[in-house]
């Protein structure tokens, strides 16, 4: 059976969720492995003001970040990087890692993990969230 060749999705059919109910973080899934069978899983993680990572690595995963919106620190390898609109890092694997938001507005990053290393069926087996508003203005371009 061939995959599908193309996969399309907008912005107001992504679904939320939240890994754990007292996470400060949650992610909208764009494409993932459970959904789409593709390899990798991309999400743009949302950060409420004064959310965070929980300190996490990955044993053979990539993980990219590119922030849309807002603003805040990532912490990795014993540096601290204050990150922004247009902002974007790697993280190689085994590297422990912490994303915080520390501002009193929402933080926006595109995520890309590759290999999905278990990302999309952790992510998949949280809470499930309604993205607001504010979230699809952002993942749409029409919001900061």
């Amino acid at each position: 059976m061939m995959a599908t060749p193309v996969i399309g999705k907008r912005a107001g059919d992504l679904r939320g969720f939240r890994i754990a109910p007292d996470d400060t973080n949650y992610f909208a899934c764009l494409l993932d492995p459970i959904a789409d069978g593709v390899s990798f899983t991309l999400v743009v993680e949302i950060f409420e003001p004064g959310g965070r990572t929980p300190p996490n690595s990955h044993s053979v995963a990539e993980e990219c970040f590119f922030v849309l919106a807002g603003s805040g620190k990532a912490y990795a390898d014993g540096k601290e990087m204050p990150i922004g609109p247009g902002d974007c890092f790697v993280l190689r694997p085994g590297v422990e890692h912490v994303v915080v938001n520390d501002s009193d507005r929402k933080l926006y990053c595109l995520t890309l993990m590759t290999p999905n290393e278990g990302f999309a069926e952790l992510i998949r087996n949280g809470t499930p969230v309604e993205l607001t508003a504010d979230d699809i203005a952002v993942l749409t371009g029409r919001g900061s």
